[in-house]
């Protein structure tokens, strides 16, 4: 055995490599204690301590960060209509510094100089996980073993981690594994990896039928009731564990697309955010009722910034914290309730109403003047028009004289 190198608390998932890399840092002279979090996967978490233990942890922690999931992650994503590239909801890139801010506490609540994990060199989650300690613990060391060639040369696929597990007792799968790599919190679930990393493999999605719901919006989600039989959901866990459900049944939030990870390479990834697609459509569309319209440019603009800090591992920087206190400040008249359907992997909206509304049926009506003057916009197309007429007779003299 190595020498002693001190306590590191892993990132243990239960899952193939974490296990082997839970015995590989004790074969590197570390006490391991393993961390578990519990952000709504569906999981055996009694299993995953007990193989945790017998696997020789010191130590193991399984703790239930789902509602401060919820409240402290997601509703701001909520609150910014987050979106990477125009179409991710960031389910995988909100969990990370929510789960790695409880391994640092662990970590200093041991006494640990060390933290691990198992996300692979290529990926995001690397770099989630890590800026996240820094960040909160400048101090602390952080084990890769994926980054490090004494690990990898030795792993170099997965036939070689297979075997390391048999020969030291780790229990494997018996049935073959799905050809793809998944990942399951409350926000969504992910599939990447294997057959999904050629692009022309085809994704099936699945039929649906259909459900409306009635959302109340107040800065966050308040409540949500089933338009159906009048069952309501209020507490930030419930409402979104309701809509996960209702919304998977019905095929909502479904997408395969290629992205741009921080590291430089593009991925593919299939994601399901059923919550998620049914809150980003039904704020999006109280927002735009009750919001100033240039108040809403300018929010806009923090939202796409605000997105690619989340994605890239940022959300503990100045910026992202700086950039969640204009949001949330940008959301104290963002008040109402969406009437909205689920149908065939699709969210429409049917209706709204706010205490904070912004439109005014009567001056926009065409039954009624209302207190606007229909003469008045002939100034303002005149004015406007301006720029144009300048801009298009300077281009007709630069054309002339190039023909001539």
């Amino acid at each position: 055995m190595a020498q002693p190198k001190g306590t590191v608390v892993l990132a243990y998932s239960g899952g193939l490599d974490t296990s082997c890399i839970l015995v590989w840092l004790k074969e590197q002279g570390y006490n391991v204690i393993a961390y578990l979090a519990n952000i709504g996967q569906k999981e055996d978490f009694e299993a995953a301590r007990k193989k945790a233990l017998a696997l020789g942890a010191k130590k193991v922690y399984i703790e239930d960060i789902s509602k401060e999931f919820v409240e402290e992650f997601i509703w701001p994503a909520v609150q910014a209509n987050a979106l990477y590239e125009d179409r991710y909801l960031l389910g995988t890139a909100l969990a990370r510094p929510c789960i790695a801010r409880k391994l640092v506490e662990i970590a200093q609540r041991e006494g640990a100089q060390y933290v691990a994990h198992g996300a692979t060199g290529k990926g995001n989650d690397q770099v989630r996980f890590e800026l996240t300690c820094y960040a909160l613990c400048p101090k602390i060391k952080v084990v890769a073993p994926w980054r490090l060639p004494e690990f990898y040369q030795r792993f170099p696929g997965r036939p070689e981690l297979m075997d390391y597990a048999k020969k030291h007792g780790i229990p494997v799968p018996v049935t073959p594994q799905t050809p793809w790599s998944m990942d399951e919190n409350l926000m969504h679930i992910s599939y990447e990896a294997g057959i999904l990393e050629n692009p022309k493999v085809i994704d099936h999605g699945r039929p649906a039928s259909m459900a409306a719901t009635g959302l109340r919006v107040s800065r966050v989600p308040m409540k949500v009731t089933n338009a159906g039989d009048g069952a309501t959901h209020c507490s930030a866990l419930e409402l979104f564990v309701y809509l996960n459900n209702v919304a998977g049944k019905h095929g909502v939030g479904r997408i395969d697309i290629v992205e741009n990870r921080f590291v430089g390479m593009k991925s593919r990834g299939i994601y399901e955010t059923p919550a998620g697609t049914i809150l980003y459509h039904a704020h999006l569309d109280i927002e735009a009722f009750t919001m100033d319209r240039e108040v809403r440019k300018i929010k806009q603009g923090l939202a796409l910034k605000f997105s690619e800090l989340v994605y890239n591992g940022f959300w503990h920087s100045p910026e992202c914290e700086f950039l969640r206190h204009c949001i949330a400040r940008s959301q104290e008249a963002v008040e109402g309730t969406v009437r909205l359907s689920i149908f065939k992997g699709q969210v429409y909206i049917l209706g709204r109403e706010s205490p904070r509304s912004l439109y005014n049926e009567e001056l926009v009506s065409m039954n009624v003047q209302g207190d606007y003057e229909p003469a008045d916009a002939t100034g303002f197309i005149n004015i406007n028009s301006l720029r144009l007429k300048e801009y298009h007779r300077l281009q007709s003299k630069v054309t002339v004289k190039q023909d001539e």
